[in-house]
């Protein structure tokens, strides 16, 4: 049967997550939770089934999180540009607030979820969907009867749920799209289907910030 199974997975915790500042494709590190998230996720991963190969969008965040997993499997990363964040332009690097109160009608069309408006320099959704459901389709198809992970960003979880589902752009977000989650999803050239999302087991024990202790 034509199918691949499908692992994606968030990059760990960075500071502007924390801070609520707009990331995009600006290449922000994990910070330490970050890190401790991505070593809990490789062993839980490690743990699993046989996986074929490692995808990482090309951003640190994301490659920080697939090194770890690399450790932990003996699996090489390869960077794959196109599992990048939606590129936020001038948005990038302000709170909520701060686009509020700058752009209050440029952030209003995002609020809504406008599927063709386009931030100052960045991408629209539909153009972030296109890019991340055709370069899912690829890599898929390199992997017939296998199983991969792909090491991404909210935006790039949220297109391949709502492409898995069939929901539209603009429909509200009722999912979670946590730091370092493990979502599963399968793969057929008739296109992809939610088998687990969200999964956080292997972040249940509690992380101690040494720093702050």
């Amino acid at each position: 049967m034509q199918t691949t199974r499908i692992i994606a997975l968030r990059h760990g915790e960075t500071a502007w997550n924390v801070d609520a500042r707009i990331q995009g494709q600006a290449d922000i590190p994990l910070n330490e939770k970050g890190r401790w998230q991505a070593q809990r996720l490789a062993r839980a991963l490690a743990a699993r089934d046989p996986m074929a190969a490692l995808y990482s969008s090309d951003l640190l965040r994301a490659l920080d999180t697939s090194r770890s997993i690399a450790d932990a499997t003996g699996l090489a990363v390869v960077a794959e540009p196109g599992l990048r964040e939606r590129g936020f332009g001038s948005f990038e690097g302000k709170t909520f607030s701060e686009l509020e109160a700058r752009w209050p009608e440029q952030t209003a069309r995002w609020r809504q979820r406008d599927p063709d408006w386009t931030p100052p320099g960045g991408e629209s959704l539909t153009s972030v969907r296109n890019r991340v459901v055709q370069v899912t389709h690829a890599l898929a198809q390199r992997h017939m009867g296998e199983q991969i992970v792909l090491v991404c960003h909210g935006g790039v979880l949220d297109a391949l749920y709502r492409a898995a589902t069939g929901l539209d752009m603009q429909a509200p977000r009722t999912w979670a799209l946590v730091n370092a989650s493990i979502n599963r999803l399968l793969w057929t050239p008739q296109g992809l289907t939610i088998v687990g999302w969200s999964d956080t087991a292997h972040l249940e024990d509690a992380w101690l910030d040494e720093t702050a202790a």
